[in-house]
């Protein structure tokens, strides 16, 4: 099946942010179909995008090869961010994005095993040249592993029962595929808590998903390295899908833009230490109502930006 068009959320709002010129250039470290690349790109920047997905980046050669050598395509993690610019004969960037979490382009291609909706393999993997798929990550994780991941990185009450269940069903040989899977998720949870807005699977295939493909890790790998991705006068922004993410991009955020440290008590600063970077959302920008009807995935995006001064 076809994936549906991809709309890249808060594309807008990231580039004034951004504030792509002639002169500028920018890492867009989750090009994907290269909605936020091609604004960027529209407004004068050059680009260079990462994604670790090999389909999205064809789709955004595709899309953005009207603008030639301004954007160059590189299929890497954005966690090894500085790695591939250190490869590129690239210095420290004017600015550097992220779009966290899962594309369209995956979501509603069965073949990727995103989707509870539709059979498919087992897989979830971002970059199906590297890693293990979720087929083989059930086959050697312990319950107890199990039901810790989805009980954080799901946020799932009924962790406990679902990792039982899916344990069983692996041990039975009855887990051939994404749609089977969401049926014993299904099944595992008390019929009374089944109903709702969100499909009863929804919370176990993130877990899964965000297990599979380290991407709290790489998001904070990404983070770490903010300092040396972008240079003085330069800007760094993130969009977050849920607290898990949003979380950890607040939190260094804060980190970087916190002057002195010394105790309110000391009438003098003895630490000597000064803010690198400004904050430039007070609070997370957010879809306004016009984008979440038009695209309902938008809803829970939360946009952060920083620059470094």
């Amino acid at each position: 099946m076809a994936a549906r068009e991809h709309r890249t959320v808060l594309r807008e709002e990231a580039a004034a942010l951004l504030a792509p010129a002639p002169g500028r250039r920018v890492l867009d470290g989750t090009v994907g179909g290269g909605g936020h690349a091609e604004t960027l790109l529209e407004r004068g920047a050059e680009v260079i995008g990462l994604d670790r997905d090999e389909a999205a980046l064809a789709a955004a050669r595709a899309r953005l090869s009207r603008f030639g050598e301004k954007f160059t395509a590189v299929h890497a993690n954005f966690r090894d961010a500085r790695r591939t610019l250190d490869a590129l004969g690239e210095g420290a960037m004017d600015g550097a994005l992220v779009d966290l979490g899962v594309s369209s382009f995956q979501l509603d291609d069965e073949a990727r095993g995103f989707s509870f909706s539709r059979p498919g393999p087992l897989d979830m993997r971002m970059d199906r040249s590297a890693g293990e798929p979720l087929s083989a990550w059930l086959d050697r994780v312990e319950e107890t592993e199990l039901e810790r991941v989805l009980r954080v990185f799901g946020e799932e009450r009924f962790a406990r029962p679902i990792a039982r269940a899916i344990v069983r069903a692996r041990q039975a040989g009855a887990l051939p595929d994404t749609a089977a899977l969401a049926k014993v998720v299904t099944e595992a949870i008390p019929a009374a808590h089944r109903g709702g807005p969100i499909h009863p699977a929804t919370r176990t295939f993130q877990a899964l998903r965000i297990a599979v493909n380290d991407e709290l890790g790489a998001l904070e790998g990404w983070l770490a390295d903010l300092p040396d991705l972008v240079r003085p006068g330069g800007r760094a922004a993130a969009i977050a899908f849920h607290s898990l993410e949003d979380r950890p991009v607040k939190r260094r955020f804060a980190e970087l833009t916190k002057g002195c440290i010394c105790p309110r008590a000391l009438p003098v600063c003895g630490c000597g230490k000064t803010a690198g970077w400004r904050l430039l959302t007070r609070k997370a920008w957010v879809p306004s109502v016009a984008e979440v009807a038009r695209n309902p995935r938008a809803r829970s995006a939360r946009l952060r930006c920083i620059e470094r001064l």
